[in-house]
């Protein structure tokens, strides 16, 4: 498998699950701006939609879209589980938390990357996001990880997407479960392996 992957973007939870599992891979560094991978390829005829993270897949499929990346590599090895079973409850609520997080703090901080975006509607998001994260902090007072018990891949991508909170001064130790959780997920062999890979 090859990961096609940009620093300091969501490709990083695949990478963390990858290190999880022990799955070998390749890793295709993808210039953003350029759009440009490492061995100079057009980046767009791999993925048109030319966003990372991409996973080329043996036999030359291209999976898109990180939660289903993510669920894609946990299914490849259930006896890790990193999710539960298909077709089961508590993957149902691994698959509404997935959502959550992409559309509501992934989605949620992606405006304020644009440095044209006036500070109005800068605050406006900041806003929004602000009044998101305290559900995951409820949860995160209640279980020890976003499903449950266990760890999984809902773990790996929320702690990614935590990640960019510096970029904006969003401190997250006004959340003390979530800076507790992102301290656990940050303490991981995997997540410390994939950070390195990353840069």
């Amino acid at each position: 498998m090859k990961l096609y992957y940009a620093p300091q973007t969501c490709s990083l939870s695949p990478l963390i699950v990858l290190h999880e599992l022990g799955l070998p891979h390749a890793l295709i560094k993808v210039d953003n701006h350029t759009k440009r991978t490492a061995d100079n390829r057009d980046f767009r005829t791999i993925n048109p939609k030319g966003y990372v993270a991409a996973l080329e897949l043996d036999n030359g499929e291209i999976l898109t879209e990180g939660p289903v990346i993510l669920q894609y590599l946990a299914d490849l090895k259930p006896e890790a589980r990193l999710a539960p079973p298909p077709g089961s409850w508590p993957r149902v609520r691994l698959q509404e938390m997935l959502n959550f997080i992409t559309s509501e703090i992934h989605a949620g901080i992606t405006p304020l990357f644009n440095s044209d975006l006036p500070e109005a509607a800068q605050a406006i998001v900041r806003e929004r996001l602000l009044r998101r994260v305290p559900i995951l902090d409820t949860t995160l007072q209640r279980q020890a990880w976003l499903v449950g018990d266990s760890y999984t891949v809902a773990d790996a991508y929320l702690y990614t997407v935590l990640g960019w909170f510096r970029f904006f001064d969003i401190s997250l130790d006004q959340w003390p479960a979530i800076a507790s959780h992102t301290k656990r997920v940050a303490a991981r062999p995997a997540t410390l392996a994939a950070e390195q890979a990353h840069a």
